[in-house]
């Protein structure tokens, strides 16, 4: 049994301890006032461990992850999350596929996708949105990913946002590189760097001045 097999049977057992910290995380969003003209990082724990604003220190950076977050999850915190962009990097899915029942529901985890990327096209126009595909795992999990990942790549084309495909930087043999990650899902600093200079050249324009 690899690690994804383990984590279909432990992640929804650990469930209520991980939203309970997600609340309390949400609860500071909603707290504290959002700043205009920030680029936004978007996502679950994989974007909440980032130290964004080392990897670009020239990008007015605000980190909107939250550890365990499900497509669902972020359609329900939008409103706390941005308002007026400069841009947003959005890296959501992997979670959405943490028990049996939702690895066959790639068209719900897909059309919730549609719906993020279409109310915040509908909150601020004129903000680019650069859409992460979904990171590897174990090869395993990569077909499942794989057709996620072009569900997420059509989307993208058909509402006009940039698709950031990580594959070709972080997979070896269909997996995450060993050295990007310690348990085959989160990065290691190595895979953050990686990520980094995948998205530098879409972020570059948005420098703080």
């Amino acid at each position: 049994m690899n690690s994804d097999q383990i984590y279909l049977v432990i992640v929804p057992l650990l469930r209520p301890w991980v939203r309970a910290n997600a609340r309390r995380r949400r609860a500071q969003f909603e707290a504290a006032p959002l700043t205009r003209g920030r680029v936004v990082f978007l996502g679950d724990s994989i974007t909440e461990g980032a130290l964004w604003d080392a990897w670009f220190q020239q990008l007015p950076a605000l980190n909107r992850g939250i550890s365990g977050d499900t497509t669902e999850d972020i359609l329900a915190r939008l409103d706390s999350a941005i308002d007026q962009p400069a841009a947003v990097s959005l890296l959501i899915g992997t979670n959405d596929l943490h028990s049996l029942p939702m690895l066959g529901d790639l068209d719900g985890v897909a059309s919730r996708l549609r719906e993020i990327l279409r109310r915040i096209q509908e909150a601020a126009p004129d903000t680019p949105i650069f859409l992460n595909s979904v990171m590897p795992r174990t090869a395993w999990f990569a077909p499942r990913l794989k057709d996620l990942n072009e569900r997420y790549r059509r989307i993208a084309e058909q509402m006009g946002v940039t698709y950031v495909d990580l594959w070709p930087a972080l997979a070896k043999d269909d997996a995450l590189r060993k050295e990007f990650t310690y348990d085959n899902l989160h990065l290691t600093a190595e895979g953050y760097r990686a990520w980094s200079e995948v998205l530098r050249p879409h972020l570059s324009g948005f420098a703080s001045r």
